[in-house]
């Protein structure tokens, strides 16, 4: 899904998690992980011993422009040096390992995690290689273990699957974007008092031509159309429109000629005399 706008700050600034990709197995998934960082405003990347080796072309290529993150990759041996400067690890599993720890989902791994780097902790997540995730031996250097709910007949993921949704928990967490965001482009809302005079209009021109010509159902017929027409949200110029549209509609009015034959004739209103 396309939608970058460099002209906009980023919002990476500030302390944010190392991503640790422990033995990755191909220089694709590297690229497309670090483009998944990026879009979560993850900028630091640690690499322990992939196997096609440190730099790759093929991440370059995959990254689709995140090279930010693959430029500042630090290469690591081992997953101990690669989070040795760290207070708290998090390890990302999706493999039952019987292992004593908290197991907490992505969500909550996010909010814990940024607490602690308000505290002024340097946090890291460890994330394992494509084909059997992280070896017990990494799992037990971690404080608590992430395990992201899916159908349980198949979670597994590929790398840049499980970097994505744990980066997206992250940046989720302090993201105050609205939920829900009504555009009117150009135009503002109608205002309650463009809205009324469009159901003046409306309701006079129904009551003309019989629509609501059921007296007992009226009522309930002008809160229905009144309702609908609320609902809709609609902008001042799409207010206008539709005024413009039963206006016009309501000025020609079928009838017949001299010979009996159906025509369309415009209707004479009342201002015109």
């Amino acid at each position: 899904m396309a939608g970058t706008d460099k002209t906009k700050a980023s919002r990476a600034e500030g302390a944010t998690p190392p991503f640790i990709l422990v033995n990755p197995q191909l220089g694709q998934n590297i690229g497309t992980s670090a483009r998944a960082m990026l879009n979560c405003g993850i900028t630091e990347m640690r690499l322990v011993a992939p196997r096609d080796g440190w730099p790759n072309v093929e991440a370059v290529a995959a990254a689709s422009g995140a090279d930010r993150v693959l430029d500042g990759a630090t290469l690591y041996g081992d997953t101990a040096k690669a989070i040795a400067d760290l207070q708290a690890v998090y390890a990302t599993t999706a493999r039952e390992r019987y292992m004593v720890k908290p197991v907490l989902t992505a969500r909550e791994a996010a909010k814990e995690m940024r607490a602690r780097v308000a505290e002024g902790q340097k946090v890291g997540v460890l994330f394992g290689p494509e084909r059997a995730g992280l070896v017990n031996d990494d799992l037990a250097l971690a404080n608590a273990l992430i395990r992201i709910p899916l159908n349980p007949g198949f979670s597994s993921l590929n790398l840049a699957q499980s970097v994505l949704l744990v980066g997206y928990e992250w940046f989720q967490a302090a993201d105050e974007t609205p939920g829900r965001e009504d555009r009117y482009g150009w135009s503002p809302p109608a205002g309650k008092e463009m809205l009324q005079n469009f159901f003046t209009m409306l309701e006079r021109e129904l009551d003309e031509c019989g629509f609501l010509r059921n007296i007992e159902k009226r009522p309930s017929m002008v809160r229905n159309i009144r309702n609908m027409f609320q609902r809709a949200q609609l902008s001042e110029q799409e207010l206008r429109t539709l005024h413009g549209m039963v206006a016009c509609l309501t000025d020609w009015r079928a009838g017949t000629d001299e010979l009996g034959e159906p025509v369309r004739r415009r209707r004479k209103r009342k201002s015109e005399g």
